[in-house]
């Protein structure tokens, strides 16, 4: 027999949470603080998804997939912008791709699609609080008026990484909670298309000017424009704080980012105008109470944008939770612990490796020793498919657990770190004989 579900918060893994759930057989309904997300504006504070193997499985499961490949464009490099010149850094060993995809835009296609199959979304509804025991949620139009009472049967939080629902359960005894702010904040920017439509640059390419403290990044958009995403710190020499003035914005761009200066018409414009928005990573546990209440997605694991996977992190939440479901029969207490369980390790994991992420993107990318290690890497995973899965790869071109991308990650980078040791490394790369070093690396730290 169906539930009363209620989702709060009518984001992307909110939405297709309803999706799946009302697909088999529930009453969804889902609440949204805010206005029907379909007449918002989302320019300003928005980093466009980067959408791969994870969140197109989940798409898949509930027939959307071919919909949402519609209005994505495939990215099947980087486009590392250095001052002076531009070189090509491929994403898969074997020619795959990560999509660029309007958050807004899906967003909105998502609950016309929802509605679509019978999800009932209520806007303008904020929740304040809700009864974990009973499954009530206590809404009213504002905080300090009388509360009413909303009875369901399974509550989901999916409002993101300041969740109210989070912060109910953050009252229960022995409820763990971290969360912690980069120094680094991000604004976003535009790249517009060219007469007609035309891309400026390569469509195909995730463009980055990697200038270590800081970076520029931009992705397509099937208009032809790209939106552009300035990260640096908030404060220092080089920073937002510092950086204000028209002067100061125009000479910053001229000094270390001249080719996409030449792009940006409404530079000053969208510089003043758009936020400075933070980036925070956030850890919890449990996500679940028996069977009333469960976290999905940024609600349970915000993570910082770096390896493109938040999304695809929180679908993947999504695809977890519906097979324990399946596994366990529809015993919710058991499948939502199984659920949180099983999610709750490689949240943690791409935590990590989003962190990591940062410093491959803003400061390696521009390093010769490191691209080169990328080659190395590449050419030998091509050759032994078996011996070598880059982490790249591992984690956006495969299913694999992101726990298990994270150890096996490290354990490459300590034999890829000996291999760039050796002596003429440069001239000695495609050689048999690092081919062997690798191989023999490789079966020492099988045997170990």
């Amino acid at each position: 027999m169906g539930k009363s579900i209620a989702i709060v918060g009518s984001g992307l893994v909110g939405t297709v949470l309803a999706i799946a759930l009302k697909q088999q057989g529930h009453q969804v309904f889902v609440y949204e603080k805010g206005d029907d997300i379909r007449t918002i504006d989302f320019s300003g504070r928005s980093i466009n998804l980067a959408l791969s193997e994870r969140g197109w499985k989940m798409l898949k499961r509930v027939g959307l997939e071919d919909k949402v490949r519609q209005f994505g464009i495939p990215m099947y490099q980087r486009a590392i912008h250095h001052v002076d010149k531009e070189e090509k850094q491929p994403y898969g060993i074997h020619g795959e791709a990560i999509w660029a995809v309007s958050r807004g835009g899906l967003n909105k296609k998502l609950v016309e699609w929802a509605e679509e199959v019978g999800v009932q979304f209520v806007f303008n509804t904020p929740i304040w609080s809700l009864d974990v025991k009973t499954g009530m949620l206590y809404t009213s139009e504002y905080e300090h008026e009388e509360w009413k009472a909303i009875q369901h049967d399974v509550i989901f939080g999916a409002d993101g990484a300041y969740s109210k629902v989070r912060s109910r359960l953050q009252r229960r005894s022995r409820f763990e909670y971290q969360q912690a702010y980069l120094p680094i904040a991000y604004k976003e920017l535009v790249i517009p298309a060219k007469e007609k439509g035309v891309f400026p640059i390569d469509e195909n390419s995730f463009h980055i000017w990697p200038r270590k403290d800081f970076m520029l990044i931009a992705l397509p958009n099937m208009d032809g424009s790209f939106t552009c995403t300035l990260f640096m710190p908030y404060e220092g020499k080089v920073s937002f704080e510092a950086i204000q003035s028209d002067e100061a914005i125009q000479h910053f761009f001229k000094t270390y980012f001249p080719d996409a200066l030449q792009l940006m018409p409404d530079l000053l414009k969208l510089y003043r105008n758009n936020p400075v928005n933070s980036l925070v990573t956030t850890r919890c546990f449990p996500w679940v109470y028996k069977d009333k209440v469960a976290l999905i997605g940024d609600a349970a694991h915000a993570v910082v944008p770096f390896y493109g996977q938040g999304l695809n992190a929180g679908l993947e939440d999504v695809d977890v939770l519906l097979d324990c479901l399946l596994e366990h029969d529809a015993n919710w207490t058991d499948a939502l612990d199984a659920y949180q369980h099983s999610r709750k390790v490689n949240a943690d994991a791409i935590a990590e490796l989003s962190y990591r992420n940062f410093r491959e993107m803003s400061e390696l990318t521009a390093n010769p020793l490191f691209l080169l290690r990328k080659k190395i890497e590449s050419k030998f995973a091509k050759k032994y498919p078996d011996l070598w899965l880059p982490l790249y790869d591992r984690v956006t071109f495969s299913q694999g657990s992101y726990q298990e991308a994270l150890a096996i990650g490290d354990q490459q980078a300590a034999i890829m770190d000996v291999i760039m040791a050796m002596n003429e490394i440069e001239t000695r790369w495609d050689s048999s004989e690092i081919e062997e070093k690798l191989k023999q690396l490789i079966n020492e730290n099988r045997g170990s």
